[in-house]
């Protein structure tokens, strides 16, 4: 076989466990569903009622392919509730080899109108339930498992408006470098993948039309990142991208860089 041959090759996940939180819709569907087409079992965790009927297409979109898959509702602001997610995982396919965590709140709020409680949900989706995932990961994780959390490109960027959110992911980062170091010995990777600005209904109801016009300005084609651009990200941090350990990856079509 010649290298094009083999580079060309798709790499497979048969037999591998992964679990997508917040994979019911947008991003975490398109991840789940490109990680099931690699062969791997997915559970597709969800947040609450409203996103159950979603949850469901998607496991029913991934049986449909020959996969295996499963649902699994669980508010990942306590920590209790992300060790039980993890449970229900592995005790779902005997194994769990991938984590990804597309799970985020969204808030564009002064910081003189930012109450305590705007503050408190917002860092405890972020951030407390991203590090808590983080640490369930590093728990049950097979030998060379990966992890993966969803940031955001405004982790560098000098904007107003965006205390919260990006103060909330900011500290994925460094999660992400002490988990990185911790889990080594265990050939487990650990990343994030800051979007621009995507092209989902959690973007638009946080801007202007003309801020909008402003932020698809900034990306190469002037358009805004698509989820199409990122799950492929995802998958290769899984697959060939095993090398590639805690980093954060802005993917954003040239909208901030570092």
């Amino acid at each position: 076989m010649t290298t094009q041959e083999k580079s060309a090759e798709i790499t497979r996940l048969d037999g591998k466990g992964a679990l997508v939180a917040g994979g019911a819709k947008n991003l975490g569907r398109l991840v789940a569903l490109d990680l099931a087409r690699r062969g791997a079992d997915v559970l597709i965790h969800y947040n609450s009622d409203a996103t159950k009927a979603a949850a469901d297409d998607t496991v029913a979109e991934i049986r449909a392919m020959g996969g295996q898959a499963a649902a699994h509702q669980a508010d990942l602001t306590t920590a209790s509730a992300v060790t039980d997610l993890f449970d229900a995982a592995t005790a779902a396919f005997g194994r769990l080899d991938i984590a990804v965590n597309t799970v985020g709140k969204v808030l564009r709020k002064p910081i003189l109108e930012t109450t305590e409680a705007d503050y408190d949900v917002m860092f405890d989706v972020n951030a407390k339930a991203a590090y808590f995932f983080i640490k369930e990961a590093g728990a049950h994780l097979e030998r060379g498992g990966k992890v993966i959390t969803i940031v955001t490109s405004l982790l560098a960027a000098y904007t107003d408006g965006y205390s919260t959110y990006a103060g909330g992911k900011s500290p994925v980062e460094h999660f992400n470098r002490a988990a990185s170091k911790e889990f080594a010995d265990r050939g487990i990777s650990v990343n994030a993948i800051g979007p621009g600005p995507m092209d989902t209904p959690f973007f638009y109801p946080q801007e202007t039309p003309e801020r909008v016009e402003f932020h698809k300005s900034q990306a190469m084609g002037g358009q805004l990142t698509k989820i199409e651009d990122i799950a492929p990200i995802v998958t290769f941090l899984c697959t060939e991208g095993w090398w590639i350990t805690g980093q954060t990856l802005f993917a954003n079509g040239g909208y901030t860089t570092r």
